[in-house]
């Protein structure tokens, strides 16, 4: 009986050693592949900013690369604090469900009794803002704001007169179109039901309970002087023009940090701020929105969070619920597709297929591009890509009259036998000059995209 008592915890004891010894394998592996990913990022100019794994509740992986003054040579660190943009929708989403949950408001709440001078008040439901299906144009698509108003401190009256004076685009309800008034108008509202400040609710409800010390609303009219700088790259990386974040209010004001975005989205989906009920109503995702949360899946993995852009800054804040797994991304300057970074993230994390990214092209005359120039068009799809040149370089844009804003006009890189690649946004156009047609070849979708060219 001895004997056998003594080779169980024999084999306890190798089970153990084993498990902790594969755990370890595992933890030197996904560290060297996100390592190598962010160091090769790096150096070929495409990131600057930090990125964060938590499991459980327990910070796992942190590695910041960049500046956060290049002039100054001011390392970027895990403790440097990031615009969020329209991460900020999270926070604003979850103060709604906990309104919710006290009785101040509920999903079929209009908005007549409360701002009578936006068209269509009666028939705006709060779930119509949070699942941007209200028609509200957004304020942020606007050339006198983009142009003038951005720079400058803008008062929540101020953008109110703005966003009344819009027409509405649809029916509430009938259409789903991203809209920044929404989240303007549901932080106006809370503001509204609680008599509170917005800026006083996020900090009673989530930053003090949280203890979110780095995550803060600025006032809009003085600077903190804490924040990081942002970049775009210009050859090189040139500073962006600061939005005075008076302007974002509910729809993306917030300041933040990787860390605490891990803890804040671990928080909520443990159910520390809202209920599992309230949690499920957020997650449950229609036309690719949920209320206030997005949806990301990658091979297998499906999770919840948010991006953000706002002037150079770009920021992806997910929990994957199966794998306990919090994820942030927070860049101050990116040439590179983040939806692509993400997934190379979790590639490397979960030790999946994966391969480092390779950049650079093959030279290529400005003669043997001239046969790539035209509009191509295709067939049940209402874009166009139109590929332009200058110099040794070859351009697209997407043209699609259903989108509002102008798609930005993309350098492509030559890789040999007639492809070509975006790299800002992580897709292949692969051209059939003799059929006149150009494939699109998009990270993450089996499916190719074929345009014929217009004639």
């Amino acid at each position: 009986m001895k004997n056998l008592l003594i080779t169980a915890l024999w084999v306890l004891l190798l089970v153990s050693c084993n498990s902790h010894s594969s755990e370890q394998t595992r933890a030197s592996n996904y560290q060297s592949n996100l390592d190598q990913l962010l160091d090769v990022l790096d150096e070929n100019d495409k990131f600057m900013g930090n990125v964060t794994l938590s499991h459980e509740g327990k910070s796992i992986y942190s590695k910041s690369v960049g500046f956060s003054n290049i002039e100054s040579k001011m390392p970027i660190t895990s403790a440097t604090k990031f615009r969020i943009g329209s991460v900020s929708k999270m926070f604003t989403a979850t103060l709604i469900f906990k309104a919710i949950e006290e009785g101040k408001l509920s999903l079929d709440q209009t908005l007549e009794s409360y701002f009578p001078e936006v068209e269509n008040a009666s028939s705006i439901s709060v779930e119509h803002l949070l699942c941007h299906q209200s028609g509200v144009y957004s304020y942020t698509k606007d050339e006198v704001f983009r142009n003038e108003l951005s720079k400058a401190y803008q008062s929540p009256q101020d953008l109110m007169s703005l966003v009344s004076g819009y027409p509405s685009k649809f029916e509430p309800g009938t259409q789903t179109s991203y809209s920044n008034s929404g989240y303007f108008l549901l932080a106006l509202l809370l503001e509204e039901v609680y008599d509170k400040g917005f800026d006083e609710l996020i900090a009673a409800i989530i930053l003090v309970p949280l203890e979110l010390t780095n995550t803060y609303l600025p006032d809009g009219i003085t600077s903190l002087g804490e924040e990081t700088n942002s970049y775009r790259n210009s050859d090189g990386w040139v500073e962006e023009d600061k939005w005075n974040l008076s302007v974002g209010f509910g729809a993306g004001s917030i300041v933040s940090t990787p860390n605490d975005l891990n803890t804040f989205i671990e928080a909520l989906f443990n159910e520390r701020i809202i209920s599992k009920e309230s949690l499920n109503q957020m997650t449950t995702i229609e036309n690719n929105f949920g209320r206030g949360i997005i949806p990301f899946s990658t091979e297998g993995h499906s999770g919840f969070g948010h991006g953000g852009v706002i002037e150079g800054f770009k920021t992806m804040s997910f929990y994957f619920p199966e794998e306990k797994l919090a994820l942030a991304v927070t860049a101050n300057a990116l040439d590179y597709n983040m939806d692509g970074l993400v997934t190379d993230i979790l590639k490397g994390y979960f030790n999946e297929s994966f391969v480092l990214p390779v950049f650079g092209g093959l030279a290529i005359t400005a003669g043997e591009l001239e046969k790539y120039i035209g509009v191509y068009e295709a067939e049940g799809l209402p874009g166009k890509y139109k590929i332009t040149m200058k110099g040794n370089t070859l351009f697209a844009q997407l043209e699609d009259p259903a989108i509002e804003d102008d798609f930005p006009i993309d350098p492509l890189v030559y890789k040999g036998n007639h492809k070509f690649t975006n790299e800002e946004i992580g897709a292949n156009l692969l051209f059939e000059p003799g059929n006149q047609q150009l494939g699109l070849e998009q990270q993450g979708i089996s499916e190719i995209y074929i345009f014929s060219k217009a004639k």
